[in-house]
């Protein structure tokens, strides 16, 4: 499937929002430093400040992130495309590289009305706990959550 094939039929909607998953170029680690992880964290800030999205709750693991937005005036994939380019440029300059950083397309799902942000958020920022990367969520820098 190609990364128009995964854009087709996708349609979003401002103050909607959404549960997202971006994973790096063929699963490699490049987010497991701490300085890289807080580059990601840097764009996802900037992409809140600037009013791109509201960025609810995320998690970066080593090889992809998890969040939880919602959208103000841009698509999402105007935001995407904003976040992992943004992303990509500054961590491959802080690793002294070129190239690709993310995969193609990113999985993403629109959160109904009844759904309860509270319970997603959890779920986003337990990954590392789940991934054994940490035994308590106070132990794993990488995450935030408005509610949490």
């Amino acid at each position: 499937m190609s990364y128009t094939d995964l854009l087709r039929g996708r349609y979003s909607e401002p103050g909607r929002e959404y549960l997202i998953t971006a994973v790096t170029d063929k699963r490699k680690p490049d987010l497991e430093s701490f300085d890289v992880a807080r580059l990601l964290i840097q764009v996802f800030r900037a992409s809140h400040e600037t009013a791109q999205a509201e960025w609810l709750a995320f998690v970066v693991m080593p090889d992809h992130f998890h969040a939880l937005l919602r959208l103000r005036q841009m698509s999402l994939p105007a935001v995407m495309r904003s976040v992992r380019g943004s992303s990509a440029r500054r961590i491959n300059g802080s690793l002294g590289r070129t190239g690709r950083l993310w995969q193609p397309g990113y999985h993403d799902r629109a959160l109904r009305s009844e759904e309860n942000r509270v319970a997603v958020a959890r779920y986003i920022v337990a990954n590392p706990l789940r991934a054994g990367l940490a035994e308590r969520l106070a132990d794993y820098p990488h995450w935030d959550a408005i509610w949490l």
